[in-house]
């Protein structure tokens, strides 16, 4: 085997390597947290709006799920008081710390732009991720 052919050999190797492990990272992290959106029985526009582009900006985060629970539902009672979510709202969950972070009013506030919630949405749930 060439110089060459060893080296890019090694290099590949490697890279895989990283990207495996870098994948494994992030899949521990993001295994934990999901996002729940709720809502009242008769739904808006603007609700059903924001849980269209909550699926759009979960694209990036494939392994997240996204419930939807109907705050109107008395089995979903504890649920709602957990959160002290009464009507529609958007939040991000981390099961293992029981971290919650409320994005009702960005989710609201950027239902109109799809990029900008979109973009809104990711700056979040990246930074949850880390936290």
């Amino acid at each position: 085997m060439s110089k060459k052919k060893f080296l890019a050999f090694v290099f590949t190797t490697l890279m895989m390597l990283s990207v495996s492990f870098i994948g494994n990272a992030q899949t521990k992290n993001v295994s934990t947290v999901q996002v729940i959106q709720f809502h009242s029985e008769h739904r808006c526009m603007t609700c059903n709006k924001i849980e269209e582009l909550t699926k759009v900006a979960l694209k990036k985060y494939p392994t997240i799920p996204f419930s939807l629970v109907n705050a109107d539902d008395k089995k979903n009672e504890k649920l709602c008081t957990q959160f002290q979510a009464y009507g529609s709202s958007l939040f991000l969950y981390n099961t293992k710390t029981k971290k919650i972070q409320n994005l009702t009013e960005m989710a609201f506030m950027n239902a109109g732009d799809q990029d900008k919630f979109v973009k809104e949405f990711n700056k979040k749930m990246d930074a949850f991720l880390k936290s």
